[in-house]
């Protein structure tokens, strides 16, 4: 769907409270000279930070799903104490207060902005013919059955199976007068993805997964971030590390760590690491996910899945660039050789590196089992499709908020 004149508006009305922050500034202090260096520095700092803030909520609110107002307070964080980092570094003068002060007023500013905008589904109105035909099933909309060429006043889009051959003349001819009228017109596949966050692949041609393959700039640039966030964050992560080890050792007699072979990027296989949360001998009937209420997971193990504490160790192999911090997560390689006998195209979610948290997760949350698994991977090809810094930043946002509340553990 097209966010341009959502991000052109919030643009318009950042100059606003630009000019409102500055008239407050200088009533505030009456001795204040406009063209002081400190005053105009703030000026194009407190802009900066905006318009930053303004293009990374557009994007990421662009991405399918709920989105949460708690992304919105770490969007205004990074993108105006990125810009603050940076100057300071540089040792501009700049006032703080007018900044912190420019800040908070785009924090509330940008909270009502999302509360409002999240009050209205819009309605869209379906053609019932091919894929079309189970429209009104996608999360997300209104939606309103056409069964007859004629346009409702109050729907503003209409969705078709545009390759469908039961879209005779008359269908044709109303999709031509709705486009001409300004109603804008989506074929079936274009809105289940974006409405969804789901890739579905039935044929090979469908979503030319040769173009899947992800800008060699991009990976060296996450590789490195990859690198500097979990280094940034071993002073927390380590201390969380022993204090789990220890109860894991003390709720049941094993291995503090669980060791196994994972497929990654390429199809290659590499040790994962994680903390043991089930009992020591578990997996000797074979591979097989785990289910809901599993009776071989421990205590600790129940806790430290459903915070993700389990995973801690796997920041070791992100180190080792085995893994990233954003990806699809790696499967184990009997249960793979069975998802690539069972589901089309698996194997091309090993384009990527697997990651510590992935759209899925945060998405659809664990999957249990085949029809669960074939979810999961549209989620995968959905996040392989659109790779890019802003979907990896929400992701890293929608992470935060599940190891708050637990969601998709098992």
């Amino acid at each position: 769907m097209n966010h341009t004149p959502y991000l052109l508006l919030r643009l318009f009305f950042g100059a606003v409270l630009l000019l409102l922050t500055l008239s407050a500034y200088c009533w505030l202090r009456p001795d204040t000279v406009v063209y002081d260096i400190r005053v105009i520095n703030s000026l194009w700092i407190s802009a900066a930070g905006y318009i930053l803030t303004a293009v990374s909520i557009n994007k990421l609110f662009s991405f399918p799903g709920r989105q949460s107002l708690l992304h919105i307070l770490p969007t205004v964080v990074l993108s105006y104490g990125g810009i603050v980092a940076v100057c300071a570094a540089l040792f501009l003068r700049f006032s703080n207060s007018f900044v912190l002060s420019h800040a908070f007023i785009a924090l509330i500013f940008f909270s009502a902005d999302f509360w409002l905008n999240s009050r209205h589904t819009p309605l869209m109105g379906f053609i019932p013919t091919g894929r079309a035909a189970e429209a009104e099933h996608i999360p997300y909309a209104q939606w309103l059955r056409l069964d007859t060429p004629v346009l409702p006043e109050n729907v503003r889009a209409v969705v078709a199976d545009l390759h469908s051959p039961d879209l005779d003349a008359a269908w044709q001819k109303f999709l031509a007068e709705c486009s001409l009228r300004g109603v804008h017109v989506y074929n079936i596949r274009q809105v289940e993805e974006s409405l969804t966050g789901r890739v579905k692949i039935r044929h090979l041609y469908e979503n030319d997964l040769g173009s899947l393959l992800p800008h060699p700039g991009y990976i060296l640039i996450k590789r490195i971030l990859d690198i500097a966030l979990v280094l940034a964050s071993l002073p927390l992560t380590l201390p969380l590390m022993l204090v789990t080890a220890l109860a894991v050792k003390l709720d049941s007699p094993g291995k503090v760590l669980f060791i196994q072979n994972r497929v990654g990027q390429g199809g290659r296989e590499f040790s994962i690491y994680k903390f043991r949360s089930m009992k020591s001998g578990a997996d000797s009937d074979g591979a097989r996910l785990a289910s809901v209420s599993d009776q071989r997971i421990t205590r600790v193990g129940s806790f430290i899945r459903k915070t993700r504490l389990d995973e801690l160790p796997q920041l070791f192999n992100v180190l080792t660039g085995d893994m990233s911090l954003i990806g699809p997560r790696p499967e184990q390689k009997a249960l793979t050789e069975e998802f690539e006998h069972s589901i089309p195209f698996y194997g091309y979610r090993h384009i990527v590196k697997p990651g510590l948290s992935g759209w899925a997760q945060v998405t659809q949350g664990y999957a249990g089992n085949t029809d669960e698994t074939q979810i999961k991977i549209e989620h995968d090809f959905y996040y392989i499709k659109h790779l890019s810094f802003s979907l990896d930043l929400l992701i890293l946002l929608k992470t935060l908020k599940t190891v708050v509340s637990g969601f998709g553990a098992r």
